[in-house]
């Protein structure tokens, strides 16, 4: 696959008159799944697919108060002030470095990494692909949008990641408690069971399971397979394809901006992605992963792009990419067999 950024100044044009969220708490997918289609060389479909997607969304939250550097903490995880948050990262993005300012606040947003189900992070991840692919204006603004989304929709889970037992996400899952079905809301949105996570004691201390100090890029591979054989166990139907998903794209994402920050905080980063995957697991499956591996699909790569583009489903287009890129670093059948999995399941773009 190769990247294709001819049309992404124009989808971040289009996209920068809309808000990060629509219909009371829906994440706003159109700038992360545009960035994925160029990345898998597809951008000859990006425009077209952006003039579908956007008519769902609303306008875009204008900035009330502006938030300084001694005061953030404050306004941390007050999604009321997103448009202030992302005035922040505008003005902060053209004072420094991009990767500076990105390094600076990923190490400080890292722990609320689980933010609107890891929507914070998957925005400010495919915002800073294309950055480095080639900077722009709008390449910098997209990327002040995610960064502003992440802090304005911050969210801990409890737990500590000090300490570790196990080094491998593949041997830990098997330690993390799921909070039974009777004590989980139906028909939540994902952070709401995230948040009942709070309450659920045995979650305590799935953090410290797993350790960051050897192979960086191993551990992300065992972390994003591991989530895509939990997909295949427990994607079901609509819900939970769309929370398993993320349990890949959330890790995914850090791998994604680990060429722009230090390693320091990419080891950091990483850690609260398997807290915060292992959460949705812990939130929403039914069944454990399996330990075989699955069948590989009978689909190749340019298969499986031209489905997720005849599908047109935002997550269907970012979990494709996900899964391809993976596979390219670590060719597990889990990933593919994910990937079209979900373009079964998934209902097309209306």
């Amino acid at each position: 696959m190769i990247p294709n950024y001819d049309p992404i100044d124009e989808a971040y044009s289009i996209f920068a008159r809309t808000g990060p969220e629509y219909r009371g708490g829906l994440s706003n997918h159109g700038p992360m799944a545009a960035e994925a289609l160029c990345m898998m060389g597809r951008g000859d479909a990006v425009i077209k697919w952006v003039e579908r997607y956007q008519s769902r969304l609303e306008p875009h939250p204008s900035m009330r108060l502006r938030i300084s550097e001694d005061q953030w903490r404050e306004a941390l995880g007050n999604s009321t002030r997103v448009g202030d948050w992302i005035g922040l990262f505008d003005e902060s993005l053209k004072e420094a470095p991009w990767q500076a300012v990105l390094d600076r606040w990923v190490t400080r947003l890292a722990p609320g990494i689980a933010a609107a189900a890891y929507h914070g992070i998957l925005r400010t991840a495919h915002a800073a692909r294309s950055v480095g692919n080639r900077e722009s204006a709008e390449r910098i603004h997209e990327l002040a949008e995610g960064l502003g989304y992440w802090a304005a929709t911050y969210q801990v889970l409890p737990g500590s990641i000090d300490g570790a037992r196990d080094k491998r996400p593949s041997r830990a899952i098997a330690s993390v408690a799921r909070i039974p079905l009777e004590h989980r809301k139906v028909g939540a949105f994902l952070t709401d069971g995230l948040a009942a996570l709070d309450t659920f004691e045995p979650f305590g201390e799935v953090a410290g399971l797993v350790d960051t100090s050897d192979n960086l890029s191993a551990f992300l591979s065992d972390l994003t397979e591991t989530f895509a054989r939990v997909y295949i166990k427990n994607a079901r139907n609509i819900g939970g394809a769309i929370a398993f998903i993320h349990c890949v794209t959330g890790p995914r994402a850090v791998r994604s901006l680990s060429p722009y920050i230090s390693n320091e905080t990419v080891r950091i980063s990483a850690r609260y992605a398997w807290q915060a995957s292992a959460g949705l697991y812990a939130a929403f499956a039914i069944k454990d992963p399996s330990p075989d591996q699955p069948v590989m699909p009978d689909l190749d790569t340019q298969a499986l792009i031209d489905h997720a583009i005849s599908n047109g489903d935002e997550h269907a287009i970012k979990f494709t990419e996900a899964c391809l890129h993976e596979y390219e670093l670590t060719p597990k059948p889990g990933y593919l067999a994910a990937a079209a999995h979900a373009l079964q399941i998934l209902p097309p773009l209306q």
